[in-house]
């Protein structure tokens, strides 16, 4: 009995749209025939070999893990929440299929280990101004341990850090006392700077006595274009000298 030609087109039909896979720019398949790897295909058209062949998907772009806030002790003991954000993405399709069972999964985990670790050897000023020290610290450490499942990470970021509030309280007396004495600071160097000036000023007029009738004279000036209805005239000791020893003889 002979086979219908219309069921052979049908079963050829089913065949190709079981073994047809189009996979975009972004993604790889990771092809294993009977159980064993065969290798990374894409992208574009690629033809599977159905029940024989089976296909995982991996995504190559980057990754943005989002890291949950971490309660750290710091090496001073001090107790903060830190959170970050990991940027990585696979470069090994097939690593990351075959060597981990789920490559996002471990990365999260172990960037959550690693921060704490990390920032639990720093101190807390430490932890504060050097920010891209501790970063550079955790993404080393992170590139090498996932480069085995072939995951690439490729920046690491302190999102934020939370303080308890009396220690939040205690770093702002310590800023206002810093400002504080950086004011007196600066308003003794400018006292200081005054002093020097006007001995310095001093000299000049002892060398010539002149300058200090000009200095009156100017002084004068000065308060008449006040539009004041007194002004003060000082007289020289020596002008009412004669007249006060006149009155005691």
């Amino acid at each position: 009995m002979a086979v219908p030609f219309s069921f052979i087109v049908i079963l050829a039909i089913l065949f190709l749209a079981s073994s047809i896979r189009v996979l975009k720019e972004y993604e790889r398949a990771v092809v294993f025939r009977l159980g064993r790897l065969i290798g990374v295909k894409g992208p574009g058209l690629i033809i599977l070999l159905p029940v024989i062949d089976r296909m995982v998907k991996v995504d190559l772009r980057t990754v943005t893990l989002d890291v949950p806030p971490q309660e750290v002790i710091t090496r001073d003991n001090v107790s903060v929440s830190v959170s970050a954000v990991v940027y990585f993405r696979v470069i090994d399709a097939a690593k990351a299929v075959v060597q981990v069972e789920n490559y996002y999964f471990a990365t999260s985990q172990l960037a959550q280990t690693t921060l704490r670790s990390i920032c639990g050897q720093a101190e807390l000023d430490e932890l504060l101004s050097e920010r891209e020290k501790l970063n550079a610290r955790i993404q080393e450490i992170l590139d090498a341990d996932t480069e085995p499942w072939g995951v690439k990470v490729s920046k690491v970021e302190i999102k934020e850090i939370d303080l308890p509030d009396e220690m939040k309280r205690a770093m702002a007396k310590q800023a206002e006392a810093e400002r504080e004495r950086r004011s007196k600071i600066i308003n003794a160097e400018g006292e200081l700077q005054a002093a020097e000036k006007l001995a310095e000023a001093a000299r000049i007029m002892a060398e010539s006595p002149i300058t200090l009738q000009l200095r009156y004279l100017q002084t004068l000036r000065e308060v008449a274009a006040e539009n004041n209805s007194v002004t003060l005239f000082p007289i020289p000791i020596d002008l009412v000298k004669p007249f006060l020893e006149k009155k005691e003889s």
